[in-house]
């Protein structure tokens, strides 16, 4: 299935801006790389990436084969994610938590109808995404909280193994606590997925 790689999705959504609108939306994107103003993107924790880029007009690559080079009337805005889920539940989920920041930053671009009322955001979602064939995972069998799992288990045993020195009755103790800490985050990996050949 187009866009789907294991337990996660790939979405990338091109708009078209005016020119003169991308001096303003990467300043906007300067100020919205403030650690602090990302604290409610890090609370979506199904999403293992989400980027906007601004592609300028001019900076279109040009084929060999083409004679001369190509006019844009428009410079565009490219964003892609990476996220564990539905593509529904991910608009939804992002719309409700970050409907202002969306609007914030999609306003710049044509014929944008705001986040809110959620329907015709989504259409406009669907209107500008470009499906993806083909794309690279470091863990596609896993969502993001089984790699957060996965490295939470890693260091409890790396500190259990420090403690192999103490006698039977309180290394039982530990590797109790241990194995009670960790059961739970041991899930089950995803399918890989369909590979290219």
């Amino acid at each position: 299935m187009s866009n789907i790689r294991g337990k996660a999705y790939g979405m990338n959504v091109i708009t078209p801006m005016k020119r003169w609108k991308t001096k303003i939306l990467n300043i906007l994107f300067k100020v919205l790389t403030i650690k602090a103003l990302q604290k409610d993107l890090h609370s979506l924790s199904f999403i293992h990436f989400a980027r906007w880029t601004v592609i300028p007009s001019k900076k279109f690559p040009n084929f060999p084969e083409q004679p001369t080079k190509e006019f844009l009337k428009y410079d565009y805005m490219m964003f892609e994610s990476n996220f564990n889920g539905s593509w529904n539940e991910y608009i939804d989920a992002f719309n409700s938590v970050l409907s202002l920041k969306l609007n914030l930053i999609w306003f710049w671009s044509e014929n944008y109808p705001g986040s809110q009322p959620l329907t015709p955001f989504k259409d406009y979602i669907t209107h500008n995404q470009i499906y993806t064939d083909y794309y690279y995972m470091a863990y596609p069998g896993s969502a993001v909280n089984d790699v957060k799992n996965a490295l939470d288990v890693h260091r409890s045993f790396q500190d259990l193994v420090k403690l192999t020195e103490q006698d039977d009755a309180q290394f039982d103790k530990s590797f109790n606590k241990f194995f009670v800490g960790a059961q739970n985050k041991l899930g089950a990996s995803g399918s890989l997925g369909s590979e290219m050949t």
